[in-house]
């Protein structure tokens, strides 16, 4: 038998190591990308956890925080502003009576704080038109302590 014939005939296996090996490159950066964005997402639950205690709020589960904005904030830090203004817009429509007992509502101030932390924490950038959108906004401490 020469060893060009040796050779092609064991073409298939140097084929499937080849396909083997990069197939395992191709796992290993999936798994460190996903290992790298869960230490980050993890990280700044952690660090908004602290930053609301800090503040005076409640601290929330860490776990929950990071499967719901990650780490680049999710929709939070999509358009901050405009998603305040509609979500206080509407909560002022409604005290959450229905028919003649239906009453405009003032936003809780410490709402709106929770928010900006949440803003300085996953997305810094956002929080200069968060403060301006806020400052047209009519809040007060209304709810009890």
């Amino acid at each position: 038998m020469s060893p060009t014939r040796m050779a092609s005939e064991h073409r298939w296996i140097y084929l499937g190591a080849i396909v083997l090996l990069v197939a395992l490159v191709v796992i290993g950066v999936v798994q460190y990308t996903s290992v790298r964005a869960t230490d980050d997402s993890r990280r700044k639950a952690g660090e908004l956890s602290e930053k609301l205690v800090e503040g005076g709020y409640p601290a929330p589960d860490p776990g929950t925080v990071q499967r719901l904005l990650g780490k680049d904030g999710g929709i939070v830090c999509e358009s901050p502003d405009d998603a305040l203004r509609t979500a206080l817009w509407k909560i002022q429509l409604s005290n959450g009576s229905d028919g003649p007992g239906q009453r405009p509502v003032i936003a809780d101030t410490r709402a709106v704080g929770a928010e900006r932390i949440v803003l300085q924490v996953y997305c810094p950038d956002q929080v200069e038109a968060f403060d301006r959108t806020v400052d047209e906004l009519r809040t007060d401490s209304t709810v009890r302590r």
